[in-house]
């Protein structure tokens, strides 16, 4: 009676219906531009990264001396997932992972007070040079390649102009998370020392970095007659001390040393200064031309057009002011896709509602009729969206997903209840009269659906995690549309079709005017009343075989079973981002030159290859750490209109060429689906070896290569690999400590003396153009190309004496890992994998833990990390979600229909409504994702609203005194019609899904697919 009192106020007062719609559509539409776009909500987890550097040391002293005990004091941070980390010659990075959701600013201040406890137990040089703690952009979002077209200036000016012109205004921009320059060459003051000059002269490194120290400082020498002073003092004058040197030539001009006779030794004397940079480790080229890449990633929760528009934006401004000759170029753009695949959707969209709007015209037949659920459409979709904007969501794939198939959804009970107005009308009630009786029929069935779709979706915002993100905006963007659309069903649904619906008569009169849709809707409704009589004689032979019907049904649920252990599982499909990444690796122990020839390779392929528009390479980095044997490259495809292949196809093309290459192993990519799990994509295991140090790292690569070789031997796993070795050659140097002793040689000053020379050593900075650069000393190149050079240096004793490092030491050849990688503290490999074109990721993941179990050697285990972990917590999450909606819809049918009997009828076609759903899945050749479990979920309602609908008029017509056979019978015949309008239109609404193509095609045809088939199935068994 409450609902029939609301819906009676509305009737009466049509102006407070307007009002109530217009405030909605409003409020709405003015959140509408306030929501941030993005392809998906941020997902990712949250990673707070620490660096540091050790300029000089081995691969085995950074990691026991640096990443060791950083990760000790890390380890068990609060919230804290897990972590990684890598141990390269020089450099240490750990990262910290927290789960999805977590705050970021928290996350990094709980880190960096671990890592503040650990600073007293790190060597020198590394509390010098800083240890770095910060949250990591996990997400690039953009590259920009800078480069000079006729090869003007070379790559340190280019970096160098980034760094001093460019950098700074990028970090600035609202959104941007982390500006990273791929191939930069910082400036620095280089010191190039010759080791035979300096033992000439008693001279070692060591001299010269204390002569650089004492004589290039920082003086802050006050003012004359600065306060307090005696007397009066008219004036102050700030006194200038150039106690920094400011170029090469002052450098050169040193004294390092005083001799006996007066005679003074200078740098020059011992080498020669120069502006060089400060790491030559890397090297980089934009469409095949010298230059570096500047890398932009977004903030969680920033808008990604808006960023991506005003980075653009921003270049150009700069792209004015560059030297002439330097240009830019866009090499690498994700924010493309972002706005081409939201564009797709909302095109869908907005095909759906036409569509949707077309069915229920031929249908109800009347501009009348067909005007008031039409209206439900835009009221519904825009109101839902100011809810999202109140909860704090984004405008993406998913919230867009949900607002295509509300609008199937939201337009129902509008049809529902004009159809039933209509009805009244032509048994002789006026327009007002009809709407008054019908909404006393009827108000409670319409909240009952509305109840029932809302208790699948809304539980479904309280799963955690990643995957329960991804259920939670597309879930309840649904309940918000749902929602208004009730509101809007009991209000302005009903006042509308007081004052707009016609009587027969009048409609005949109209109609008449309109012959020619006579010859349209005539034979349709001929062909409709046809099928109806069919379908009632039908529904009578099904009600005479009812018990063989159970037995089908019992069959369709063994099938259901059946086809849904058949369909292989998935997490995200891969789509065509318009852009790819890759790798290079060269054998181990080549130099950064031999790598840079690979690298030319790669960008001669791409300058044959028509589909790639702009691209960017650099050597001495890859995705997984740094090293001259490292590359990396990225590529931007021409827009999807312009090509006629995918990015899978052009990237099966381009490793098919790079495959001829012997040099190195190539290989290109396309884009992970969700950003921040993974640089390749796939799926990733890190084996860690938990043996307490019996398992040495060669017995730890042979036994993750058997695991990777079994792996590999199923067809279910389309290629495992690790990139991994520890054959890099190397050299060691055993310092005889006796000798060194007889010698007077102190074994701090011997080792510190080798590091200078050979790995370069940081002394402390000088300014140029207003920026503080750093002083590297170094030995002349000549003097360590040879691994006999090392015995050709020179170690001072405590009384003077240069004494040559072959007499204390003895240098051998030794192979070990270029890098080590950590997880949880223990040394770990990563393996990497893919599923075959005939399988599925979740089957690959089976196989390779099935390996693991079967090939491990005690103390080595795997964890699954990245997409693969979010696929394991989805498999079993997805489960969980889909009972649990079962299980709500339950309750709430027998909580509104007091029984437990009703519930079970209703719910009779959601187990044959995913049969429906898999198979079509399965004939598509897609796999059971995140977005086909979502389908999943939204067939419960689906399914049970049209059940609802019949079972509610039969409950009606049996209180009548009405057998059950018959009450079954016509409430079939009679809700026939409605429920397959209401099914059509929302077949057709979801049809475009099923055919689409371009970008974000993947997700778009997973959800449709599924919805297709089990809506199709569930409405056939409904009748």
């Amino acid at each position: 009676m409450a609902l029939f009192s609301i819906a009676t106020n509305f009737i009466k007062r049509p102006v407070l219906t307007t009002v109530c719609t217009i405030v909605i559509v409003l409020v709405g539409g003015v959140c509408i531009p306030l929501l941030p776009i993005n392809y998906l909500p941020d997902v990712s987890p949250v990673q707070i990264e620490v660096s540091s550097s050790y300029t000089g040391a081995d691969i085995e002293t950074v990691e026991d001396t640096v990443t060791t005990i950083l990760e000790e004091q890390i380890n068990g941070v609060p919230g804290m997932d897990y972590s990684t980390s890598q141990s390269y010659a020089g450099t240490s990075s750990i990262s910290v992972y927290f789960p999805t959701g977590t705050d970021k600013d928290i996350a990094q201040v709980n880190v960096q007070n671990r890592v503040a406890q650990a600073l007293p137990q790190l060597p020198t040089p590394v509390q010098q040079l800083g240890v770095t703690t910060q949250a990591a952009s996990t997400s690039i979002l953009l590259i920009f390649g800078v480069y000079s077209e006729a090869g003007a200036y070379d790559s340190i000016f280019i970096s160098n102009y980034v760094d001093a012109n460019i950098t700074d205004v990028l970090k600035r921009i609202n959104g941007v998370g982390d500006v990273t320059i791929f191939g930069a060459k910082q400036n620095a003051m280089r010191i190039w020392l010759n080791p035979q000059d300096l033992a000439a002269r008693g001279l070692t490194a060591l001299d010269v970095a204390q002569a650089v120290r004492s004589q290039n400082v920082v003086v802050g020498a006050g003012s004359i007659g600065q306060e307090p002073i005696t007397g009066q003092q008219e004036y102050e004058l700030p006194v200038q001390i150039q106690g920094r040197l400011q170029d090469a030539d002052e450098f050169e001009n040193l004294v390092v040393k005083t001799l006996d006779s007066g005679a003074v030794v200078r740098l020059r004397d011992v080498g020669y200064a120069e502006l060089g940079a400060e790491n030559y480790g890397q090297n980089a080229s934009v469409n095949g031309q010298q230059g570096v890449g500047i890398a932009i990633s977004q903030l969680p929760g920033s808008n990604a057009l808006d960023v991506g528009n005003n980075v653009k934006d921003a270049m150009e401004e700069l792209s004015n002011n560059f030297p002439p000759g330097m240009v830019t170029s866009l090499v690498y753009d994700t924010t493309e896709f972002v706005q081409v695949s939201i564009q797709e959707v909302f095109t869908t969209l907005l095909q759906a509602i036409a569509l949707v709007i077309i069915i229920i015209f031929v249908f109800l037949q009347d501009w009348r009729t067909t005007v008031i659920p039409a209206v439900a459409i835009p009221v519904s979709l825009i109101g839902a969206l100011g809810f999202a904007f109140v909860f704090g969501f984004s405008l993406n794939s998913l919230t867009l997903f949900g607002l295509i198939l509300a609008t199937g959804l939201v337009v129902d009970d509008a049809i529902v209840i004009v159809e039933a107005i209509t009805a009244k009308i032509e048994e002789g009630m006026t327009p007002r009269k009809a709407s008054l009786a019908t909404m006393d029929e009827i108000a409670g069935a319409v909240l009952s659906t509305s109840v029932v779709l809302m208790a699948v979706f809304i539980p479904v915002a309280f799963f955690p995690g990643t995957t329960g993100i991804l259920y939670q905006q597309f879930a309840l963007i649904i309940a918000f549309s749902v929602a208004v659309s009730t509101f809007n069903a009991l209000t302005f649904t009903p006042a509308m079709s007081a004052i707009l619906l016609r009587s027969p008569k009048q409609r005949q009169s109209e109609n008449g005017k309109k012959g020619f849709l006579d010859k349209i809707f005539t034979p349709f409704n001929r062909f409709l009343s046809w099928i109806i009589d069919r379908y009632t004689a039908f529904v009578k032979f099904l009600i005479r075989i009812r018990y063989i019907v159970i037995g089908l049904f019992v069959l369709g649920l063994f099938a259901t079973y059946m086809v849904l252990k058949a369909v292989p599982g998935g997490f995200v499909p891969p789509e065509d981002q318009g852009v790819m990444l890759g790798i290079v690796q060269a054998p181990d122990g080549v130099s950064l030159s031999y790598t840079s020839r690979v690298t030319e390779f790669v960008s001669e392929t791409f300058e044959n290859t028509p589909e790639i528009e702009d691209y960017f390479v650099a050597s001495g980095v890859g995705l997984e750490g740094a090293g001259p044997n490292k590359g990396v490259f990225f590529a931007k495809l021409k827009s999807w209109d312009e090509r006629d292949q995918t990015v899978e196809s052009v990237i099966e093309q381009l490793n098919q060429k790079f495959y001829v290459n012997q040099d190195a192993t190539i290989a290109a990519f396309n884009l992970p689906p969700i950003p921040g799990f993974s640089s390749t994509g796939g799926i990733e295991m890190q084996l860690q070896n938990q043996s307490g140090g019996s398992l040495g790292i060669d017995d730890f690569l042979a036994n993750a290569q058997e695991i990777i070789a079994q792996a590999n031997q199923s067809p279910a796993v389309g290629s495992a690999f690790t990139q991994f070795t520890a054959s890099t050659p190397q050299l060691k140097v055993d310092i005889n400590r006796d000798q060194l002793e007889a010698l007077n040689v102190d074994f701090q000053s011997a080792l510190q003396t080798i590091g200078a020379f050979i790995g370069s050593q940081y002394i402390n900075d000088f300014t140029l153009e207003g920026r503080s650069y750093r002083v590297y000393l170094q030995a002349e190149s000549e003097y360590r190309n040879s691994p006999d050079d090392l015995e050709s240096l020179y170690v001072q004793s405590r009384v003077g004496q240069m004494i040559p490092l072959g007499e204390i030491a003895t240098v051998s050849r030794i192979v070990g890992p270029q890098i080590i990688y950590h997880y949880n503290g223990n040394r770990s490999i990563k393996i990497q994998g893919s599923a075959s074109e005939d399988s599925s990721s979740g089957r690959a993941i089976a196989v390779i833990d099935e390996a693991v179990a079967e090939a491990s050697l005690p103390g080595v285990t795997g964890d699954w990390i990245g997409l693969a972990k979010e696929e394991l917590a989805a498999g079993s999450l997805g489960a969980l979600v889909f009972l649990f909606g079962i299980i709500m819809v339950f309750l709430t049918l027998s909580a509104q229909y007091e029984s437990y009997i009703d519930p079970l009828i209703i719910l009779l076609t959601v187990p044959l409504a995913i049969l429906g759903a898999l198979s079509f899945v399965a004939l598509g050749g897609l796999d059971n994702n995140v977005y086909v479990q979502v389908a999943l979920v939204m067939l419960i309602g689906l399914a049970s609203k049209n059940a609802i609908l019949i079972v509610e008029l039969a409950n009606q017509t049996r209180e009548t005194g009405v057998s059950i056979v018959k009450s079954a019978q016509e409430a079939a015949k009679e809700r026939f019609r409605p429920i397959l309008m209401t099914a059509v239109s929302s077949l057709v609404g979801f049809f475009p899904l099923v055919i689409a193509s371009g970008a974000g095609s993947a997700s778009r045809r997973s959800i449709g697919t599924a919805l297709v088939g089990g809506l199709l199935v569930s409405t056939i068994l409904s009748f």
